[in-house]
């Protein structure tokens, strides 16, 4: 089972494997067929609505989580785990996705 702060390869129909980022509450993962995800990229733009992370985090070299694109995807379609993020980084995720969505 997936939780929340899980970066999990993602497995799309017609799109290429890509790591994602969960967001969904835990308490709610459960009782859900989706869950909320951003996409982890490649590509550093050091814009706001990004997060950067690198092997310090567990990931296997510098990317970003990107919060411009947030979407529901079926759990089923996450894979394996890459890293977790939690306490001062998950608060770094919730400022960053405050200012993609305009709520900061």
């Amino acid at each position: 089972m997936v939780s929340r702060g899980d970066i999990c390869w993602l497995e799309l129909p017609h799109e290429k494997r890509r790591p994602a980022l969960v967001l969904t509450r835990d308490e709610a993962i459960p009782a859900m067929r989706k869950v909320i995800i951003a996409y982890v990229t490649s590509r550093i733009r050091d814009i706001p609505t990004e997060l950067r992370l690198g092997p310090e985090d567990g990931m296997p070299r510098e990317c970003a989580v990107s919060f411009d694109n947030v979407r529901a995807v079926p759990k089923v379609l996450l894979g394996d785990p890459i890293t977790s993020l939690a306490g001062k980084r998950m608060q770094e995720v919730c400022r960053v996705l405050a200012i993609a969505t305009g709520c900061d």
